[in-house]
């Protein structure tokens, strides 16, 4: 079973039934503030270098969803500065593995390949945001050190 740093927003509800199926699968956590935690270009890049711009971002943000920010309309610098300014707007979980492996989001077929997690028949194929609602199809990907 593997060890992650697991980068939350204390207090998400989704975050909370993510923790618990990878805690169910025998990983082990260690929890941080996504919000507290001292953000640096390189270190955010690290997560989210690998992935389209767009899907840097919570959709579930205030600032997302009432169409103040527009992740498709950002280029890469504004987008880093935007979720450096306002770490909320950062798409959550992010997960690092002890062997630098990095994973953005929760799509469970993506958490099955980082980690393994033995999910239930029925386990939704997505289970980022705060609410129960299906949540559109998202991008995920590892990215190593």
């Amino acid at each position: 079973m593997a060890h992650l740093r697991f980068y939350e927003k204390p207090g998400c509800g989704g975050n909370a039934r993510q923790r618990a199926l990878l805690e169910a699968a025998g990983h082990t956590l260690e929890r941080r503030d996504l919000l507290a935690e001292p953000w640096t270009r390189e270190r955010l890049l690290q997560f989210l270098a690998p992935l389209p711009v767009a899907s840097w971002f919570n959709r579930a943000a205030p600032r997302v969803k009432s169409g103040e920010i527009v992740p498709e309309g950002l280029d890469a610098e504004a987008a880093l500065a935007a979720l450096l300014a306002e770490p909320l707007l950062i798409r959550r979980p992010l997960m690092e593995r002890e062997d630098g492996m990095r994973l953005v989001g929760f799509e469970t077929a993506e958490v099955e390949r980082f980690v393994g997690l033995d999910a239930r028949p029925g386990t939704p194929a997505s289970l980022e945001g705060c609410a129960a609602a299906a949540q559109p199809e998202k991008k995920t990907h590892c990215a190593t050190s």
